[in-house]
Order: C-alpha cells, then structure tokens, then sequence
C-alpha cells in the first residue's frame, strides 16, 4: 500500500493535482475572507441601524410627551426584552438611573463617528456593546446600546463552515488526484511494460488503446505506427542479411578452400604468400560472421535457447579449451571452480562471450602474467570475471571500445576487427545481463553480470 501510494503521489498528474489544490486553497481562503468581512460588516451595519432606529423612536417620544413618556415606553421594552441584547438607560442630568434595563450609567469609549462602546456584566460575564448617547434637554440623557459578541458569534460560526468547506474541498481534491494520478499511471505501466516486451527483442508487440482517442491514444497510435516502419525496416535487415550471408560468405568460403588447396601444391617460394592470403580470409569469415551475430542479435533475430546453465562449468570448459593457448603465450590460466551458480541463459552465447574475453585477454596480457577467471555470488547477482595483467585501458576509452570496429591500435598494426566486445555486449544485453569493463590493476577487468536464476524466473 505504502510503495502504491509513493508511486501515486511523484506521478506529474499528482503534482499538477497538488498545484491547483494550493491555487484553489489561497482563492478558497481570499474568497471566504471577502464573504466573512461583508458579513460582518452587514451585520453591525443592522445592529448601528437597530440602535438608531431606537434612538429616534426615544427622540420622538420625548418630543410628544417629555420623560414621562420616554420613562413608561422604556418600562415596557424592559419588560418586553428581559432577555433581549438590546440595552438602554434614561438618566438624569447627575447620570443617576431614572430608567432601563441597565443598572448604573456605564463608563464610555467613544469614537470619531459618535459611536461609544462599553462593557457590561451579566451572570459573571463581562461582555462589549456598542451604542450611543444623545442629550434630552436639560432633563438627562439617553443611552441605547447592542450587544457586540452576537457578531463574535457568527465569526466563529463563520470560521467553523470555513474550516470545513476548506478540508472537505482538499480532501476530496487530493482523493480525486489520487484516482486521477492511479488512472494515468495504469495507462504509463502498460505502456512501459509493452515497451520492455519490444525491448526484449519480441516486435510484434504494440501499444494498448482503449478507444478514448485521448493523447494515450494518439500517443500509442504513433507509437505502434512507428514500430510497424521499425518491424519492416528489420525484417528488410534480416532479409539483407541472409542475402549478405549468402552472397558473401559462401564465395569466402570457396577462396579460403582453393587457397588451402594452393598451399598444398605450391611451392616454398610462394608459401608464405599463400599463408597470408589464407589468413585475410579466415579473418575475414570471422569479422563477417562477428557482425552478422551482432546485428542479429541486437535486432532480435537471433534464435536464443534459454535454459538453466551453471556459469561455473561454462567457465570451467572454456578455461580448458584456452589452457593450451595462454601457455602458449606465456601466461597463465588460473581459474578454481567454485559451488554451482546458476543462471538462465543460452549456453553457446554465454560461451561465445567467455572466448571473446579469453582472446582479447590473451592478446593484449603481459607475457609471463596471469589472467584469472573467476565466477563469484552476490545476493541476486552471478558474476563472471575475466582479468588480465596487460596495459588495459583507459577509463575514458572503456565506452568506444564497446562500439563496432572500434580499436586502440588507431594504426590497426595488430590483429583484429574491433568487433569482440561488441559481441560480448550484445549477447550481454540480449540476456538482460550488465557489461562493465574495470581497472585490474593493472590490466582490464572485464565483468559479465548475470541474475540468479531463481530471481529471473521469480
């Protein structure tokens, strides 16, 4: 659960979802700041209003019928609005209590616009109002006053539907890029997965679409489009290529064959012409059929037997078929065949990749070294090693020696077509495996990296 939702949430459509969410929570919060504020000052705009309108009826009753008037008329609102938040006080010209529902006259905090406040006290509680005074005459004064925590109150009532509104909205917004983010990230998956199927070597897969004609759509309809113009372009490779191989390497094989049927009757003198000769063809028959397994390979076309192998015994019959030839040279064999390792593979390729680093390792060690191979285990990963003790090469060089006739020797003096790690790395990745060329030293360190088999077939 945990791995799903940390896949969801670096998806881009999560994170686009996440930058609207922040852009709809400020205009959410501008939005309910506006509306809080108008509320607020519309609602203190009816109490003002409440008051005056109290005040004039006061002034017109004064105006008819003295205090005696005002005094019963605020006798009857006391009466009518015990526990109202309405709040008034005739008092005499000393502020001495004649009238009202309040007790004594209260001390004032007066504004610009004539507007006092007070605090009042009711059952222990200590609370604002806010009204104003007017003078009748010389018989007293008037005082009509509101309640202010009513308007408190609905701030508060305010700020809870604010809070709210705001968590459902974010919830369901993350809930919704959730589900957004889970659909396109389905929609990706399948796409990867195709793309690693085509990736392994089988072209005849394609894009999935659903018929929705959205830009996965059109996307994958290119996509398949595309790998059609690829399928046609390597099945016209494979088709030059067996034509190639036809045309080319049957006349070479012909040379090499009259050839040595020219050593065995020609003389000593030219002898040594004709072993030459000889010797461009096999080199050439070699180069051809390292560059039609490479392409082969890398196109897919190669047929590939996948089967559980022990690495260690691969490696133990190519260290016994190359004993004789690296003593030969001066050098030495050293291998000490370790536990059973492993993998699945196809036993010719994996092979031909050991010989190809056993020539190249023969070829360019320092005559009276030693090339080790050597298979090693770690966790999931099956190793094989193959070093020697000669110049190696350079770190910055270990990328294009791994390109086709790509060589070191620029005066190409020595044998050799360039195409023997290039071998090795195509049959590397074909068994999804890792090439890596190191430092030993000194000399070259090269490393094939294959998975265990019971990982690669979990």
């Amino acid at each position: 659960m945990m791995h799903w939702l940390t896949e969801q949430l670096r998806t881009t459509t999560f994170l686009l979802t996440l930058r609207y969410m922040v852009l709809f929570f400020i205009s959410l919060t501008g939005l309910m700041l506006v509306i809080n504020l108008s509320i607020s000052r519309f609602t203190e705009a009816r109490a003002d209003a409440s008051v005056s309108t109290t005040l004039r009826t006061f002034n017109v009753l004064y105006g008819r019928g003295g205090l005696i008037a005002v005094d019963e008329y605020m006798q009857a609102r006391e009466v009518a609005e015990r526990t109202g938040d309405m709040y008034f006080m005739l008092a005499d010209s000393q502020y001495d209590r004649v009238a009202g529902n309040l007790n004594s006259w209260p001390a004032f905090r007066a504004d610009d616009s004539g507007w006092v406040r007070f605090d009042l006290r009711r059952g222990g509680e200590v609370f604002m109002a806010r009204g104003r005074v007017n003078r009748l005459g010389d018989d007293g004064w008037l005082l009509v006053g509101r309640e202010v925590r009513d308007l408190g109150g609905l701030e508060q009532v305010l700020d809870r539907a604010f809070v709210f509104v705001l968590g459902a909205t974010l919830l369901f917004a993350f809930a919704g890029g959730l589900f957004m983010s889970n659909t396109v990230v389905k929609r990706v998956n399948e796409i990867n997965q195709t793309s690693r199927q085509i990736m392994g070597g089988d072209l005849s897969r394609r894009m999935p679409t659903l018929g929705t004609r959205d830009e996965f759509d059109q996307l994958s309809n290119n996509l398949n489009e595309m790998l059609d113009q690829i399928e046609s372009l390597m099945a016209s490779i494979r088709h030059m290529s067996d034509n190639v191989a036809h045309d080319l390497r049957t006349p070479l094989t012909r040379l090499r064959g009259r050839l040595e049927n020219l050593r065995r009757h020609t003389t000593d003198q030219n002898l040594e012409d004709v072993e030459g000769c000889l010797q461009d063809a096999e080199q050439l028959l070699a180069t051809f059929s390292s560059l039609l397994s490479i392409t082969r390979l890398e196109s897919g076309a190669a047929d590939t037997h996948l089967q559980e192998l022990d690495l260690a015994e691969i490696a133990a019959d190519a260290c016994e078929l190359y004993q004789a030839v690296a003593e030969e040279q001066g050098l030495r064999l050293e291998f000490d065949r370790p536990a059973p390792a492993m993998i699945r593979a196809d036993r010719n390729l994996v092979f031909q990749a050991l010989t190809n680093l056993l020539d190249n390792a023969i070829k360019y060690g320092s005559e009276g070294g030693a090339i080790g191979v050597e298979v090693t285990r770690s966790g999931p990963e099956i190793t094989l090693s193959v070093g020697d003790r000669g110049p190696g090469i350079p770190a910055d060089r270990r990328e294009k020696v791994l390109q086709r006739f790509y060589r070191l020797d620029e005066s190409r003096s020595a044998p050799g077509s360039g195409l023997g790690l290039s071998l090795v790395l195509a049959i590397a990745q074909r068994h999804k495996a890792k090439f890596v060329l190191d430092d030993n030293h000194p000399g070259l360190l090269a490393r094939l990296v294959f998975v265990n088999a019971a990982q690669a077939t979990g």
